[in-house]
């Protein structure tokens, strides 16, 4: 990925809005190419993103607001920091969960906030590339609250919306898919994670003496969906009815490779060949998509030998 984006001459902005566990996994192959945008007002747990090599880091302690012209906003600090958020938190939604303790408030704080457009203006930032946002319960409104030049920009969307009501108002899943897929988005991935359903008194009669009966919970039971992490890419269809450049068919592709899209890097290559010509751009972006096909035929055939072999053995 890195040798595709030096080739292309493209630097990747990502913007990570929730930082504080550090930078996504998926954006260290082109860290070095990129530069990296961290959120976070709550730094308890922080993590240090300029260990992670990036070629530009910048992060800022401040909240992201959906409403222009907000300087400040109420910040909920809650006992886990990464459950932190602007949004209070519905404990009465929550009590029917093991992880209700984690969204106890232990103290609330007005914190600088600003809107992404003002933010990367201030930053001299002209664009986002890849926006994650985890929020804790508005992501939506996050990404809607963008100009639509920005918002337009975005080729790929990472964010964690609620199944359940942790927050009060919070956006959903529900609400979050059918707004992105009708505003050319496609979902690519998603992890469903989850809570178990119980509550904290039942859970200290289930494990009396336990310090952490939530813990204990969590090890014996099967956890009901609370939340999931979904990531969606840019269609081609929006890109064409933008009049998209080269460059955004050639970052889309790498961003498509980067997750395990190699079908969709090569739909993207060809299309690109079809609207600019061949050159050696579309004959990058199309070897490197049937690379990594290639690649995971050989997994599958390699798996596939393997667990003939058990059976043999067996």
């Amino acid at each position: 990925m890195r040798h595709l984006l030096t080739f292309f001459g493209i630097d990747p902005v990502l913007v990570d809005v929730g930082a504080s566990i550090g930078s996504p996994d998926v954006w260290k192959p082109i860290a070095a190419n990129s530069t990296y945008l961290g959120f976070d007002p709550d730094r308890r747990e922080a993590a240090s993103a300029a260990q992670d090599g990036f070629r530009r880091t910048v992060i800022v302690n401040e909240a992201v607001a959906s409403e222009p012209g907000t300087a400040a906003v109420r910040f909920f600090l809650t006992r886990a920091p990464t459950c932190s958020s602007t949004l209070e938190p519905d404990l009465a939604s929550l009590a029917n969960y093991h992880i209700h303790d984690l969204f106890l408030t232990e103290r609330q704080a007005t914190v600088p906030a600003a809107t992404l457009d003002a933010i990367l203006a201030r930053l001299g930032l002209d664009r986002i590339d890849w926006l994650k946002c985890d929020s804790q319960g508005t992501d939506l409104r996050i990404y809607r609250s963008l100009g639509e030049r920005l918002r337009a920009g975005v080729l790929a969307l990472d964010i964690e919306p609620g199944l359940i009501d942790a927050y009060r108002g919070e956006d959903l899943f529900v609400d979050a898919h059918k707004h992105l897929v009708a505003n050319g988005f496609w979902l690519s991935r998603l992890e469903v994670n989850g809570a178990v359903r119980a509550r904290s008194a039942t859970l200290r009669a289930a494990f009396p003496g336990e310090a952490d009966a939530a813990a204990c919970a969590a090890k014996a039971v099967r956890k009901s969906p609370g939340w999931c992490e979904a990531r969606y890419l840019r269609t081609l269809e929006s890109l064409a009815e933008a009049g998209a450049a080269r460059e955004r068919y050639a970052l889309l592709c790498v961003f498509s490779l980067l997750d395990e899209q190699p079908g969709f890097a090569l739909d993207v290559a060809l299309e690109c060949e079809r609207r600019f010509g061949s050159d050696p751009w579309s004959a990058r972006m199309r070897a490197a998509s049937m690379a990594q096909m290639a690649r995971g035929r050989r997994r599958a055939l390699l798996a596939r030998a393997k667990d003939w072999l058990r059976r043999l053995a067996g």
